[in-house]
């Protein structure tokens, strides 16, 4: 599973402090990678698809069909199975 990190690190005093969370679906982009292709956009695990939908949708007022919701809970579980080896 290929993946993009941006987290804030930095030393105090000798010890490493993490500003920020670590490895999550939001803070990383995770990829499949049996469907990663280098130059194009790759299907992901995190709220991508959420910003993708309010892009396209302007007329929506920020509210979110059903569908969406149901799909966005889906790729969350899915990227906690990959990642633990565990559903919930």
């Amino acid at each position: 599973m290929p993946t993009r990190n941006s987290n804030m690190v930095w030393t105090k005093r000798g010890n490493i402090v993490l500003g920020d969370e670590m490895l999550t679906p939001d803070s990383s982009r995770f990829w499949p990678l049996s469907q990663y292709e280098v130059g194009h956009a790759q299907p992901s695990f995190d709220k991508q698809y959420v910003r993708d939908f309010l892009k396209a949708h302007p007329e929506s007022d920020y509210v979110l069909p059903q569908e969406v919701v149901d799909k966005t809970i889906d790729k969350y579980l899915e990227a906690y199975k990959l990642l633990t080896g565990r559903g919930l």
